[in-house]
């Protein structure tokens, strides 16, 4: 990680647990630069990442502040430009995991132009239910291809499989294409997400790729229409 990263990340907590105040603008990049022992520029390049994800705004001759809106821990947030699982987005909360289905088997070839291999690669498939605070928040439907993502295991289903991916595989999560639409709740949004008939799901179809381009990943998240929302970040420039 490098140094503007590793502030980046840092100033994201404070914000996240109202280390600042919403009403006054945070400390200045000189002040921050001594704090964080940086070049002004490295810290402007810290904020300017913050600002990109919409955490952050600049008011010219009065400062930088926080983006109350986008802070809300009851909701899955996430940046349209964002590649992370959801243990990283609301981490601080308990995010725990309930094994619905786990089989491998051969792909459809729906799925397997997807995943751009042929109809003879296994793939994990794999049901998914995810609980933040021992409530539920999303069901993941991932197919996987066996022969790049290896090792999982029922101790990796329990906790991240993206953390497994980047630490254990030593494999570098490059970025995804993504569809999100509006759908009626199934029979197996309302057994596990708690939904009646009639409420809507907001499902996210997802294709992930590594830096070698290589798919390794299509999945749907099918999300509570309360528990999920998207921010994107324009910059007029």
């Amino acid at each position: 990680m490098n140094k503007y990263e590793a502030i980046s990340a840092e100033m994201k907590k404070r914000i996240k647990e109202s280390h600042y105040a919403f009403d006054q603008p945070i400390p200045d990049e000189i002040s921050l630069s001594k704090e964080f022992s940086c070049s002004r520029m490295t810290m402007k390049r810290a904020l300017d990442t913050l600002v990109l994800e919409g955490l952050l705004y600049r008011k010219r001759g009065h400062g930088t502040f926080i983006v109350k809106s986008a802070i809300q821990d009851s909701r899955v947030n996430v940046l349209s430009n964002e590649v992370t699982g959801l243990s990283r987005l609301m981490e601080g909360q308990q995010v725990s995991s309930k094994v619905i289905k786990f089989e491998v088997g051969f792909p459809s070839e729906d799925v397997a132009e997807h995943l751009a291999i042929d109809s003879k690669t296994p793939v994990y498939y794999l049901i998914r239910l995810r609980l933040v605070n021992d409530e539920p928040y999303v069901m993941e439907i991932t197919y996987m291809p066996t022969t790049i993502i290896t090792g999982i295991t029922d101790e990796v289903l329990d906790g991240s499989i993206y953390e497994h991916i980047t630490k254990r595989l030593g494999l570098t999560i490059a970025g995804s294409h993504r569809k999100i639409r509006a759908c009626k709740s199934n029979e197996l949004d309302q057994a596990h997400l708690v939904c009646l008939a009639d409420d809507p799901i907001l499902e996210v179809e997802h294709v992930g790729f590594l830096n070698n381009g290589v798919p390794f990943e299509y999945s749907f998240s099918r999300h509570r229409y309360d528990k999920f929302e998207v921010t994107t970040v324009n910059i007029k420039r």
